[in-house]
């Protein structure tokens, strides 16, 4: 069986506070460097066991700066995968968390985010269909029985596992991951894809949790 492990970049300052989007010069933080290197050291012990054959980055600096210490560890360089970029959030980008509850879409993309449009931005659809398709562009490319590493964002994992877990896009903010988190999908030779896992954070010291039960955003 074929296997995606999807990575959430590790923690930065703007989780949980703002929406950084594709603002430039997110970095992470201390404890973001501190769980990029134990995520490092959980997945080299998996090369051991049964070798990836690559890793795959959203673009963005975090995300980048996440799958660096990995790449050093197991020897693979980076390949920039742009499908998994985070979401176009438009004129929310840079917004603070607290202001944007005020907004009227904030419960749209919390209720019924398939019908949701960001301001100047892109669809939550539109960022699960080229997320999606960015996964199976990775997976036409591994061999049977072949793992591959792809760091990305909160919202664009949570869509993809909806995506292969039959799950409709409206529940997909039912899905936590945190940072530095792994999920991982299996595709078979034959039948469907299989979600074997989802926000393992066994090896993240502190591993993050939502303030509330509500599909409160965590993106940052």
């Amino acid at each position: 069986m074929k296997r995606i492990f999807l990575v959430r970049h590790a923690t930065n300052d703007w989780v949980g506070k703002r929406l950084a989007g594709r603002l430039p010069g997110v970095h992470l933080n201390a404890e973001g460097k501190q769980q990029a290197e134990a995520l490092a050291e959980r997945l080299y012990v998996e090369h051991m066991r049964h070798a990836f054959r690559a890793i795959y980055s959203s673009p963005m600096e975090r995300a980048v700066e996440t799958a660096t210490p990995l790449s050093q560890r197991i020897g693979l360089s980076i390949n920039l995968l742009d499908a998994v970029i985070e979401v176009d959030f438009g004129a929310w980008e840079g917004r603070e968390l607290k202001a944007l509850r005020d907004e009227p879409l904030w419960r749209v993309v919390q209720q019924t985010p398939s019908r949701m449009r960001f301001p100047g931005g892109e669809s939550v659809a539109e960022m699960q269909q080229r997320a999606v398709a960015g996964v199976e562009q990775v997976v036409a490319t591994l061999g049977e029985k072949e793992r591959a590493i792809i760091v990305a964002h909160s919202d664009v994992i949570k869509a993809i596992i909806a995506w292969y877990s039959g799950t409709h896009l409206d529940h997909f903010q039912r899905f936590v991951v945190s940072p530095a988190s792994i999920s991982v999908i299996g595709f078979p030779k034959e039948g469907v894809p299989h979600v074997l896992s989802v926000n393992d954070t066994a090896h993240v010291p502190r591993p993050w949790v939502p303030e509330a039960a509500n599909g409160e955003a965590d993106n940052g």
